[in-house]
């Protein structure tokens, strides 16, 4: 089966995406901080209190935006009341005897942020703008250009963003070598990396510099990746079927403290996603950068972030997953690209794998005793989604991903043969 052989998504009507607190009645942000909207009759929410994530809930049919504002902090009391005396409790603990929320602001390390992009000049141009509107107080962003057929993005940097973003070429294409290309420029302590369809909330870099200062062991820093936009069927889909979002709870991970998940550590993806991580400059470099067999625009079609997320936990570090690090992600637009995105994913999966298991043979007794259950959690959400109306569309995607899995070591093996991976450690 291939990409153009699964069936189209249900079709849906655009659902408004914004964004809501709790501590604010009646106003509405639009995805990113771009300003004020007022939707009229439906909309999708994130929903926070004081800032904080706590779920996205949805609300139709209400009578203009203060009836639509009070339809989603009701449903959001309902679906949310788990997540909001959490929060609540968290709150309280930490302003108890003088506490701070931030105690990044009063240490600030300094953050670069790395963007990698490839022709999409009008995408990145909305990644930056949300990008420096941040007020963290130490920050730099660095644009590497990955593989270019022409001068547009270079034109943009130097027309629009001269002076406060840095422009890099890499001449071969491949996700992981944009990424390391970016990491060898890099001057921050800390070093971020986004996609150019992303918007980028206010409060990213905060968050990802608290969480580093929270805890000398840990080495990198995953957040939460939402949807900026679900205008399409495809992107409604995509987003029933689960979307990017890992939770909304913090957690941290590492081998001197392992959870009860018998795949661990080999679920990578459960730690995060590459659109929205963070890492201790000298830990990623010392770990090589990302393996320039994975990624994007390799035959490994994926799986440089699931690689160093697995790296960084064998290496001795701690892995923190933080729901208040935001990304807006700007999902695919049509079926078709969400088809070939779901064999990428399982390519990518199963190429992080095989470069897994090359750099720590010892492993494999232990992975094959734990395939069979990943595989069966591969297919969880297509099975789960039985009565669902795009239960079908569901499954041929989760078909794909399985697929791209089998594909995935063939892939990566072809990425080191013909020198995609040449100097990738």
């Amino acid at each position: 089966m291939t990409a153009a052989a699964v069936g189209s998504p249900l079709v849906r009507p655009p659902v408004p995406v914004v964004d809501i607190d709790l501590a604010r009645p009646g106003e509405f942000r639009l995805p990113g901080d771009r300003g004020p909207t007022r939707p009229q009759r439906q909309a999708r929410a994130l929903v926070r209190l004081y800032g904080r994530p706590l779920g996205m809930v949805s609300a139709a049919g209400a009578a203009g935006p203060d009836g639509l504002w009070r339809a989603l902090a009701e449903t959001a009391h309902v679906e949310l009341a788990e997540q909001l005396t959490r929060l609540r409790a968290v709150d309280r603990a930490e302003t108890s005897g003088g506490g701070v929320r931030h105690p990044a602001l009063q240490q600030a390390p300094a953050i670069s942020v790395v963007v990698a992009t490839r022709d999409r000049p009008g995408k990145l141009r909305h990644c930056l703008r949300s990008l420096l509107r941040s007020t963290y107080p130490a920050f730099e962003v660095i644009v590497v250009d990955n593989a270019p057929s022409d001068g547009a993005t270079e034109a943009l940097i130097r027309e629009e963003f001269a002076g406060r973003v840095r422009y890099v070429r890499e001449p071969v294409a491949g996700l992981a070598r944009a990424h390391n290309r970016g990491l060898a420029r890099v001057r921050g302590s800390v070093v971020a990396f986004t996609d150019d369809d992303t918007l980028v909330d206010p409060g990213w870099l905060p968050a990802l510099a608290g969480t580093f200062a929270r805890d000398p062991r840990i080495g990198c820093v995953t957040g939460l990746i939402v949807p900026a936009e679900l205008e399409t069927p495809a992107q409604n889909a995509l987003e029933r079927q689960g979307g990017f979002a890992k939770g909304y709870v913090p957690r941290t991970w590492s081998l001197s403290d392992p959870p009860g998940d018998p795949l661990f550590p080999f679920t990578a993806g459960r730690f995060g996603s590459g659109a929205n991580m963070a890492f201790r400059t000298d830990a990623l470099r010392a770990l090589g950068g990302f393996d320039a067999a994975t990624g994007a625009g390799t035959p490994g079609r994926g799986g440089d972030d699931l690689l160093a997320f697995f790296e960084i936990l064998t290496a001795g570090h701690t892995l923190a997953y933080q729901p208040s690090a935001i990304i807006w992600h700007c999902h695919r637009r049509t079926g078709d690209a969400v088809a070939a995105q779901a064999f990428g994913y399982g390519a990518g999966l199963g190429a992080y794998l095989t470069g897994a298991l090359l750099r720590h043979p010892r492993r494999l007794p232990a992975l094959l005793r734990r395939l069979p259950r990943g595989i069966r959690y591969a297919m969880t959400r297509s099975h789960a989604r039985g009565a669902d109306p795009e239960a079908g569309w569901s499954r041929q995607l989760a078909l794909l991903e399985l697929r791209g899995m089998v594909y995935g070591p063939c892939g990566y093996l072809r990425g080191r043969l013909t020198g995609a991976g040449a100097g990738a450690r």
